[in-house]
């Protein structure tokens, strides 16, 4: 019987090594009617990549880390008809030390990422695709649409988490005939890559989507905005809607009806603030991605000024299953106030890092443990940093907070376009801070004053704390800085800059005071905070260190304890790293 090999071709797996595997398993294959090679999107497992389903009598065997050098032997199994049972990582039969990474996950928004080829429409209609749009254009009228998406109790999953159904309704309510539609893919918080990884594996589920949003509120013109950072999610975009259009799922009289929808790629161009919808539509119109205030807001005046629609990647993702399934299938899942589920990507500490979908009212713990495998090296939590830089660094103690847009809030965080970054023990929560801060700064766009000037002093202060310079009055001062940014700022990414600072504050403020007053990093990662030491006892003149530091501050003779000159040293940390008798320590 054929088997079907299918693996994981978006950039995750490619970086890790998806094209070298795909092209052995072509030189081993190509012509053996025994195997059928398929190309699919990324499963969510982006820490196992290279991933290879098996499709054998109905059954998925997922193999995962087949890099090119284990394609022989896996194929050779595979010929004998039998499997490496070690290399599996999920099992159709029995559970596998992975199995945990899915049992808590619930797939409506990301059910065919990791399944179709996303190159493929034929793939994406087998698996139901393109038959909500076509239940909307034959048997539904606009205002049946925005009911069954209000019913569903979505909201916008790009950050503000205001509710779609009304959204549609005020852009389908909206006087005039010139519509329009956006899909925000300018993805742009550190750690986050929902967007991509959806758009890779299953562009034609978010033109499906929108597509039916348009249909909704009467749209005839819609922009996808991508980051130009993301090559393959627009190659992939662009093919996807050639295919729509050739099949009459997009552009004029879709699906014979009277109803026309054209869409066209935007490339961004890097900009975080494009993320702000008023600056995306200037970005749209031509102008320099900055915001403007509002009212009016988009759906009564938008690109041109006239009404327009804007969601994110992922809230479209939704919409077919929603229109399949009815809004009370979705509803279904998530808490009172938060329905359905959210996509999130986990990064930083923790063992592992991919694309999750789960449903709303989850707990972080739940995600740190059961989900992606607690922290590396068997640390612990110190937080987890979500919303990207307009969210906050949320404390371990908290970890038993139900994720839902509420609850997330309530803790100085918010829910966001989905990021997830977890810190361990050793991360510094004021650097951390400057950090995000810097950030800020750089992607500001610079229109007001208390954003573009407020966050380059708040800069300042935390890069003076982490120097080892900071005062009685730095603390004082930042809160200072943080309301008035809040209060002053145009914008919403302005108005939410000051988050991890204030959380981290809020949290951790005897992190701060130790910079300030005492002069230590408590977490020993502030260099000019920390020394390097020798321990004598445990030395053994191995010269390792010595051999390893790059500017001569480790030195000794063989079979002698090692000095560290203080006054050389850059803590670049090489020494501790090569040393393996833990001679060297931070203090």
């Amino acid at each position: 019987m054929m088997k079907i090999l299918r693996i994981g071709y978006n950039s995750c797996g490619i970086a890790a090594g998806a094209e070298e595997t795909l092209n052995k398993l072509h030189e081993l294959l190509d012509g053996n009617s025994d195997f059928e090679i398929r190309k699919t999107g990324c499963n969510g497992m982006c820490y196992l990549e290279p991933i290879i389903d098996v499709i054998e009598e109905e059954k998925v065997y997922t193999y995962g880390n087949l890099t090119a050098d284990k394609v022989q032997k896996f194929i050779d199994a595979l010929a004998k008809g039998t499997h490496l049972e070690d290399w599996i990582i999920l099992h159709p039969d029995h559970p596998t030390t992975q199995s945990s990474y899915q049992d808590k996950q619930v797939k409506l928004a990301t059910k065919n990422i990791g399944v179709i080829d996303p190159e493929n429409v034929d793939d994406y209609v087998a698996a139901g695709g393109y038959r909500a749009l076509e239940k909307v254009l034959k048997t539904m009228d606009r205002q049946d649409v925005i009911d069954q998406v209000r019913a569903s109790g979505l909201r916008g999953r790009g950050g503000a988490g205001f509710s779609c159904g009304m959204k549609w309704q005020f852009a389908k309510d909206a006087p005039g005939e010139e519509k329009y539609m956006i899909c925000n893919g300018d993805e742009g918080d550190p750690g986050a890559f929902m967007d991509r990884s959806t758009l890779e594996g299953d562009p034609h589920g978010v033109i499906e989507g929108m597509t039916i949003g348009a249909y909704a509120v009467g749209a005839q013109v819609g922009f996808f905005y991508v980051r130009a950072e993301y090559p393959l999610a627009v190659k992939r975009l662009r093919l996807a809607i050639n295919q729509a259009e050739a099949r009459g799922y997009s552009g004029k009289n879709i699906l014979g009806t009277d109803f026309s929808f054209t869409l066209h790629v935007i490339e961004g161009a890097g900009a975080f603030g494009c993320g702000e919808e008023t600056a995306l539509i200037a970005s749209i119109e031509g102008k320099r991605g900055m915001p403007r205030t509002r009212p009016p807001f988009p759906a009564t005046q938008g690109i041109w000024g006239k009404p327009t629609n804007n969601n994110n990647v992922e809230t479209y993702a939704n919409i077919p299953y929603i229109i399949r399934e009815g809004g009370a299938a979705f509803s279904k899942y998530g808490t009172d106030m938060s329905k359905g589920t959210k996509v999130f990507a986990l990064a930083g500490k923790i063992n592992r890092g991919g694309m999750i979908e789960v449903p709303m009212g989850i707990t972080i713990n739940e995600i740190v443990n059961d989900i992606g495998g607690g922290i590396i090296n068997n640390g612990k939590c110190k937080a987890v940093q979500m919303g990207g830089p307009s969210g906050g660094c949320i404390p371990s103690h908290l970890h038993d907070t139900p994720i839902d847009y509420e609850n997330i809030t309530a803790t100085g965080a918010i829910v966001g376009s989905g990021g997830m970054v977890f810190m361990d023990q050793g991360t510094c929560m004021v650097d951390i801070a400057r950090y995000f801060l810097s950030f800020t700064v750089e992607e500001s766009c610079g229109k007001c004053t208390f954003c573009r000037v407020g966050t380059k002093r708040m800069l300042e202060i935390l890069e003076r704390i982490t120097a080892g310079e900071g005062t009685e009055e730095d603390i004082p001062l930042l809160q200072k800085l943080c309301d008035a940014i809040i209060k002053g700022s145009l914008c919403g990414l302005g108005q939410t800059a000051p988050n991890p600072v204030l959380t981290t504050l809020r949290y951790f403020r005897d992190e701060y005071e130790a910079h300030i007053r005492e002069k230590k990093c408590p977490a020993k990662k502030c260099k000019a905070l920390i020394t390097y030491r020798v321990v004598a006892d445990k030395c053994t003149g191995c010269t390792l260190c010595a051999k390893t530091c790059p500017v001569g501050a480790a030195t000794g003779e063989r079979k002698q304890v090692h000095q560290i000159d203080d006054e050389l040293c850059t803590r670049c940390g090489f020494c501790k790293d090569a040393c393996k008798f833990d001679a060297i320590i931070v203090e």
